[in-house]
């Protein structure tokens, strides 16, 4: 199959209007100018590799859409998979919380829920649009996961799993006062409540003790099964070494532009929100995507919590910085596979899975279609199959008509 007249975007370069062939769900050929009789003609539009999605949280909030509100989690597992693929994802790390049940929290992200979800994605992988895998969140503090972590481990569920702590005082929430002002306007509650929540919160990290100990058996674990490990809401020197030390080479969302420095400094990836990134500002106000990839310290885009962000969030900064649109769409494809180990699929080239996403830019950046390993996986009716030539008299009397 030729897709011919598309801008595309490769690893180092742009070609300004080139065609890709496929075969048996992978890129044959390229080449640098159109082709006569291909079987989609893309009109110009951008053709960029397919999104790998490293840190996703919606499927939560899809099998319970309201807080006690729950849908079966195959159906809200199917429809965030339409959902990710219509928003140009491929490949999908679904981000779950084993954080324990909670005044926080809820069932939402308790031990059992998030077991019981990861179990049904992978009952469905067959059958799901998109490559989905599983990343786990582990709050450091919730040391009584550690033992069903090491089960999906060892039976190969786990694909990632980051190391956080979500105490207020420091990382994401080292603005206190700030955070008990958003649980407040979240909730509904005062500020007297919310203050006090916080605070049973604070104390319970301060009754934890050592954990040390545990993480450290929990990363020899994980880089026995392979297993990449990351860090999340990196604050300071200090936790970026100490994570290093534990294995992890991945930095999430670095709270400041020093944590994000020590961690390149130490060869460690960085992921940041493409909501981030689109916004250019941080919605619990730490460091900015923008600023971090200006620095020359951004290695990767995630959705986060908003995956139609991913796009315009790469076209965004692909006008910021030296390496235009090649380097911003990096960070979206060949940087996370690099990152996570997949080394069959992140660019258009020769070998690879044609895991592509054909786009606009004007009028409003959007995702017209998005192919996974070759197929087909989401079209909005606007990229039709182009005519063949012998059709073209059958087209102009009436008796031919697009599928």
């Amino acid at each position: 199959m030729w897709l011919s007249d598309f801008e595309i975007v490769q690893r180092d370069r742009v070609v300004a209007n080139g065609a890709v062939r496929i075969e048996n769900g992978r890129i044959a050929e390229i080449r640098d100018q159109p082709v006569e009789n291909a079987d989609i003609e893309g009109g110009g539009r951008l053709l960029l590799p397919g999104f790998i999605d490293m840190h996703g949280d919606m499927v939560e909030k899809e099998v319970e859409p309201r807080t006690g509100v729950h849908v079966p989690m195959q159906i809200g597992i199917a429809e965030l998979d339409k959902k990710l693929a219509s928003c140009g994802v491929t490949t999908a790390y679904a981000s779950l919380s084993f954080i324990g049940a909670s005044v926080t929290s809820g069932v939402l992200r308790s031990e059992d829920h998030t077991s019981d979800i990861i179990e049904a994605i992978a009952g469905m992988k067959d059958d799901l649009l998109v490559d989905h895998r599983i990343h786990a969140r582990f709050e450091v503090t919730f040391t009584p996961a550690i033992a069903m972590l090491q089960r999906l481990m060892d039976a190969g569920k786990l694909h990632l799993i980051s190391l956080m702590d979500h105490t207020p005082g420091q990382g994401q929430y080292r603005d206190v006062e700030l955070y008990i002002a958003r649980i407040a306007k979240e909730r509904g509650m005062s500020v007297a409540m919310a203050s006090e929540i916080v605070g049973q919160r604070m104390a319970g990290r301060e009754g934890q003790g050592d954990v040390l100990n545990a993480l450290q058996d929990l990363s020899a674990r994980a880089r026995a099964c392979g297993i990449v490990l990351a860090s999340h809401d990196d604050d300071t020197l200090e936790k970026v070494e100490l994570v290093h030390g534990l294995g992890a080479v991945l930095s999430e969302f670095p709270v400041t532009l020093e944590a994000a420095q020590e961690a390149r400094r130490l060869g460690m990836h960085t992921a940041m929100g493409a909501p981030n990134a689109l916004r250019g500002v941080s919605y619990s106000g730490n460091l900015s995507a923008r600023r971090a990839y200006e620095a020359g310290l951004l290695d990767m885009l995630a959705s986060d919590y908003h995956p139609a962000s991913i796009l315009p969030a790469v076209l965004g900064l692909a006008q910021v910085r030296d390496g235009g649109l090649a380097a911003a769409a990096a960070l979206t494809s060949a940087n996370p596979a690099a990152a996570l180990g997949l080394t069959d699929r992140g660019a258009i080239e020769p070998g690879l899975l044609a895991d592509l996403v054909v786009a606009d830019r004007q009028p409003v950046a959007r995702v017209r279609a998005t192919f996974r390993a070759g197929r087909m996986i989401y079209g909005d009716g606007t990229l039709a199959p182009a005519l063949k030539a012998e059709r073209f008299e059958e087209a102009a009397a009436g008796r031919y008509r697009l599928a």
